[in-house]
């Protein structure tokens, strides 16, 4: 679908220059002299590398739609995640490149959401949070204060975090699988 150049926004997918990028940045520029144009920053889906464009008011741009289904997480073959769609019941395998460094994360039964453009797949999201346990950390020190201290952990699938001091060995947490921060104790 064709859309205005000054209707691109932050998280938008466009086809441009025969590749398909994600839309990082956005701003409107309206300079003294001149017409107004939007100045875009936009990341290769494939490759990560990042362009900026100028996109003018009259120029057109290729707006991509994607298809996105939930799939179950059923297990990892060796180096192949296999996931099966909620809708029919197909399975499909992915590399660990597919999937993505949130991969650490899968559990058996997650529902995730991949995303498919011509068949091909994009991206594969896990939930925001999931919930895991520490099981290497240093012991607390007495004196330390909670304020803005946090020390090294080590989660049960291998993944190194900080966490605030009171966390120790077996304690079950809540962690944001984009940028691998600690966001609770696990209730």
């Amino acid at each position: 679908m064709k859309i205005d150049g000054n209707a691109v926004r932050i998280g938008m997918l466009l086809e441009h220059k025969s590749r398909l990028w994600s839309v990082v940045k956005a701003q409107h520029v309206k300079p003294g002299k001149g017409g107004a144009y939007m100045q875009v920053e936009l990341k290769d889906i494939k490759s990560g590398s990042k362009l900026n464009e100028r996109f003018r008011a009259g120029e057109s741009v290729e707006r991509i739609h994607l298809d996105e289904n939930e799939f179950q997480f059923l297990y990892k073959d060796g180096v192949n995640f296999i996931f099966m769609n909620n809708g029919n019941f197909e399975q499909i395998s992915l590399s660990e490149d597919q999937v993505g460094p949130s991969a650490a994360y899968l559990k058996e039964n997650m529902n995730v959401l991949i995303s498919f453009y011509e068949g091909e797949v994009i991206s594969v999201a896990l939930p925001d949070t999931v919930v895991m346990e520490v099981v290497e950390t240093e012991p607390v020190v007495k004196g330390q204060t909670a304020a803005s201290s946090y020390k090294p952990a080590v989660l049960d699938n291998g993944v190194r975090i900080m966490v605030p001091p009171h966390i120790e060995i077996g304690t079950k947490v809540v962690v944001n699988t984009n940028d691998d921060s600690y966001v609770e104790r696990a209730k």
